[in-house]
């Protein structure tokens, strides 16, 4: 039986021995601490070093990036010792190295391949936990370094590996000879600034990197408040460390040191143990061998959920901008401008706002969906209202939105939806994805589904029309703009739930087509075509408006009552004041969904409690699936997406929550108005049609006598 002894300066509550079979191999294994006297270690090595087949050392400051000498003052009087023995003497380094890059690559691949991507990273020592820094890198560049803040007192992060290196290998060493330590620990003041920055920076981040050697030094006044939700990533993780975690609300820990023994051990004990059964010098034993052995032993990285189920919070950003100067008051500064500033001047406040860099409106959290997946945000903010786009071009409006990606990026945000553009605009939201160094979507697919989603939803609501005895509606249809690339969508959803499409283009070769392809799929669904929208726009029971061009062949005021209106062109082919004219006829202009999660908290923008736009649903659904990726760019979704993203808000728990007219969400009050006054005006119309033919009295309106309908 093989011996393996682990000398460490941590604390001796940890200690233990047991016997147990490793490659083939019986071993006896016996952890010995000193409380962190440095003396004592030493008395420990000589002492085993001939009892032992192999010795570990850990909770030694031991940096793998830059200067040595670090290493040597750590270590001190144990290297020269363990330079003059034949037992074999490891720190883990070899190993660790491995384990570290392996741990990352394993973990980021095993959770859908995106695990990691742009996670905002706190290290508390990156000179230590360099090969961790240089893998994270590769998948974010959210990365903050606090070696300068926490060794020299210095109140300033690093924020790349660049600067990391240039630290540990340039700067560290001459650092050593300015008193900045001293000072920071003898002012408070100065000592609170640092404390407070190293807090702030922890809240920010998602991920937390902490070093063994230290472990209660670094988070022991850390509380709930820095730590709640995080993911904590730290090695060889003991009992006593994951109830400390779990009591300030961390939510993972993964664990870089494999528990492939019925107990955790340290990194430098399974290196110690991995000689010991190779019969190897340590300088002999080679990356490729410890690989091997990672491979035999299935020496994966240990995750644990210490809040007792499997929980990952993805993040997203939606960036939106204000519809008018009356949104612009929403933004709490321009809100207590415009109280002191004239009418007049109003005008001039939106120019300036338009040229405002993006900023945060709100934070988003609380989204979770029955399938158990959860997501948070943050609402970004342009200053430009549609008139100021409109005023300064795309180009400008590019710039606007690669800045508000730059922005979510660095929260943190790992994909990016684009609130409703105008339509002139949409290239520059195309350009903004090109170039974006973060997905970035529009939302158009749920916008489309949404909308026709809500026209069925109000058609079922007012009850003018009947049903088959289902859900389809027995009622008929139209889409102007058919052949488009939004209206074929409109045509295919309608014909799920209405029994007649009517659907109007230009190009009756491609109404054919489309016609061929819709009946394919619904063979039960009337389809009729026609090249004009007078010939049936007054016998339609709804009607959408897919392309601008309706604006000048839909006519609101000879429409039937109770008809729906649903425009998916921005901007609106009707006016507010176009609308009133006929308050017997329902203008939609989007559905608005509920977003999943009792807790869900952001701002007012608008709407009710938990209901967000259909763009901004998409997003969040991108985010709760872990799909980050363009989704839709640009205002053509393809039928398939708009499917696939409609199936993802019935398994995420989406719902249709609100119905959005031209001023806002449209109440069950008013559906109840525009039914009354609908049944009023087709009654006054049907009279006047029996008055027409002669068969009511002027008067009473009885039947006339000896008059008979042909």
């Amino acid at each position: 039986m093989k011996r393996i002894v682990n000398i460490s300066l941590a604390s001796s509550k940890d200690d233990y021995e047991f016997e147990t079979r490793f490659l083939d191999q019986e071993f006896h294994i016996q952890r010995l601490a000193t409380d962190g006297d440095l003396e004592k270690a030493a008395e420990m090595l000589l002492h085993w070093h001939t009892k032992a087949d192999a010795i570990g050392l850990d909770s030694f400051k031991f940096p793998t990036l830059g200067f040595s000498e670090m290493m040597e003052e750590e270590m001190g009087k144990l290297r020269e010792l363990g330079s003059q023995m034949q037992v074999p003497i490891t720190a883990g380094d070899a190993l660790r190295t491995v384990l570290h890059e392996w741990a990352l690559r394993h973990i980021q691949f095993k959770f859908g391949n995106n695990y990691f991507d742009n996670a905002r990273v706190f290290f508390f020592s990156g000179v230590v936990n360099s090969t961790l820094a240089n893998v994270m890198a590769e998948y974010t560049e959210n990365l903050t370094f606090a070696d300068p803040i926490l060794e020299n007192g210095i109140p300033a992060f690093l924020r790349s590996i660049g600067d990391l290196k240039t630290y540990a290998t340039r700067l560290h060493g001459r650092l050593e000879w300015i008193p900045s330590r001293r000072l920071s620990s003898a002012m408070p003041p100065l000592r609170e600034l640092n404390d407070y920055r190293v807090r702030q920076a922890i809240r920010r981040a998602s991920i937390i990197v902490v070093p063994y050697y230290d472990f209660d030094r670094y988070m022991e006044r850390l509380t709930a408040e820095e730590l709640r939700g995080k993911t904590v990533i730290t090695p060889t993780a003991y009992d006593d460390r994951l109830e400390f975690l779990r009591d300030r609300g961390v939510d993972v820990v993964i664990d870089t040191t494999p528990k492939i023994l019925d107990r955790v051990v340290g990194v430098s004990v399974l290196e110690a143990m991995i000689m010991a059964a190779l019969s190897k010098p340590q300088e002999e034993i080679t990356h490729h061998d410890l690989l091997e052995v990672i491979s035999h032993q299935r020496m994966e990285p240990r995750v644990v959920h210490l809040s007792g189920r499997p929980r990952r919070v993805n993040r997203f950003a939606f960036v939106v901008y204000p519809l008018t100067e009356e949104y612009l008051e929403r933004i709490e500064t321009i809100n207590l401008l415009s109280k002191v500033t004239p009418p007049f001047l109003m005008g001039a406040m939106e120019r300036v706002a338009a040229y405002s860099p993006p900023f945060v409106f709100s934070k988003v959290t609380g989204i979770e969906s029955p399938a158990g997946a959860e997501a948070e945000g943050w609402i970004i903010s342009l200053g430009a209202t549609p008139e100021q786009m409109m005023a300064h071009g795309p180009s400008f409006v590019r710039r606007r939105l690669l800045q508000a990606a730059d922005m979510a990026k660095k929260l943190g945000a790992q994909v990016v939806g684009i609130g409703t553009l105008p339509k002139a605009m949409e290239r520059a939201l195309v350009d903004a994805a090109h170039f974006a160094r973060v997905p970035l979507t529009s939302g158009n697919s749920y916008v489309a589904s949404a909308a026709l989603w809500a026209a069925a939803e109000a058609a079922r609501r007012l009850g003018l029309m009947e049903t088959d005895g289902g859900r389809i509606l027995k009622a008929k249809s139209m889409v102007i703009g058919a052949t488009g690339a939004v209206g074929s969508i409109c045509c295919r959803l309608l014909a799920k739930a209405f029994g007649e499409v009517y659907m109007v283009g230009r190009n009756m070769a491609k109404l054919m087509a489309l016609q061929e392809s819709i009946q394919e799929e619904t063979p039960e669904v009337s389809v009729h075509l026609s090249t004009s929208v007078e010939k049936y726009a007054g016998e339609m029971d709804v009607i959408v408006a897919a392309t601008s061009g309706a604006r000048g062949n839909l006519d609101i005021m000879k429409v039937k009552p109770g008809c729906i209106i649903t425009d998916v062109t921005r901007p609106m082919i009707f006016t507010p004041e176009e609308v009133a004219k006929r308050p017997d006829v329902l203008v939609i202009k989007s559905g608005e969904l509920q977003a999943p999660g009792e807790n869900f908290q952001m701002k007012d923008i608008g709407l009710p409690p938990r209901v967000v736009y259909a763009a901004f649903a998409e997003t969040l659904l991108l985010a709760l699936e872990g799909r980050y990726e363009g989704f839709t760019v640009g205002s053509e979704p393809e039928w398939d997406k708009v499917r696939e993203i409609y199936r993802l808000g019935l398994k995420h728990g989406m719902k249709l929550a609100a119905i959005s007219g031209v001023r806002g969400v449209i109440s069950d009050d008013d559906i109840a108005r525009v039914k009354k006054l609908a049944l009023e005006a087709r009654e006054e119309a049907q009279q006047a049609r029996n008055r027409k033919a002669g068969t009511l009295d002027p008067v009473n309106g009885t039947h006339a006598e000896g008059l008979r309908v042909s």
